[in-house]
């Protein structure tokens, strides 16, 4: 009887630890490690590229059950950085971002599909230029795990994708600008302290 009690006691302390390592981690964003790059094509000469580095973002990933991921991020457009500071106050301006009325841009995901490996389809809300659109993300996780300088869970990936940028009233000077605009991210997250030493 009290063999069978014990190994009753060890099930539901397996399942609780089970159940414990399959929850959904909570990553913050990490700023320093974020690259948010777009890329158009100038008139046919040249493919200019600008980054749009990350005010705060949170992932949320379900290493059981990844369609259950999520990503949700801010970025303002006053640290926009094209290397070419006249470019950087043009695209603030009314006739492309107008960063005045509309500070910045957002992404939400609404479904997260596996592909199998560390592969995944990204599907979200991007809100820019007040404007709110469906767009889809080829995303690779890099890695999960602890990070060595922080000494906390981790995580990075990669992310690509495509828009038009006239769907989202950004429409100056196509076709000779162009409209597709080519999006690379790269990023890297870390569990809070407070909540890893939970």
């Amino acid at each position: 009887m009290r063999t069978l009690r014990f190994l009753a006691i060890a099930g539901l302390l397996g399942a609780a630890v089970s159940s414990v390592q399959a929850a959904p981690v909570t990553y913050q964003l990490d700023p320093g490690h974020t690259m948010v790059l777009f890329t158009w094509n100038h008139f046919g000469f040249s493919n200019p590229t600008a980054n749009l580095p990350l005010g705060s973002g949170t992932l949320v990933y379900d290493e059981k059950q990844p369609s259950k991921s999520s990503v949700e991020v801010t970025l303002p457009l006053t640290n926009l950085d094209t290397h070419v500071s006249a470019l950087d106050e043009h695209l603030k301006k009314p006739d492309f971002f107008d960063a005045a009325k509309y500070p910045d841009v957002t992404f939400k995901s609404t479904k997260v599909q596996p592909l199998g490996g560390d592969k995944f389809k990204v599907t979200g809300d991007l809100t820019v230029h007040g404007v709110t659109k469906s767009v889809v993300l080829d995303a690779k996780l890099n890695k999960v795990g602890e990070h060595p300088m922080k000494k906390v869970q981790a995580i990075g990936f990669d992310a690509t994708g495509t828009l038009k940028r006239s769907d989202f009233g950004v429409a100056a000077y196509v076709p000779n600008v162009s409209d597709e605009i080519k999006i690379h991210i790269t990023t890297e997250g870390a569990v809070a302290k407070a909540d890893a030493a939970k």
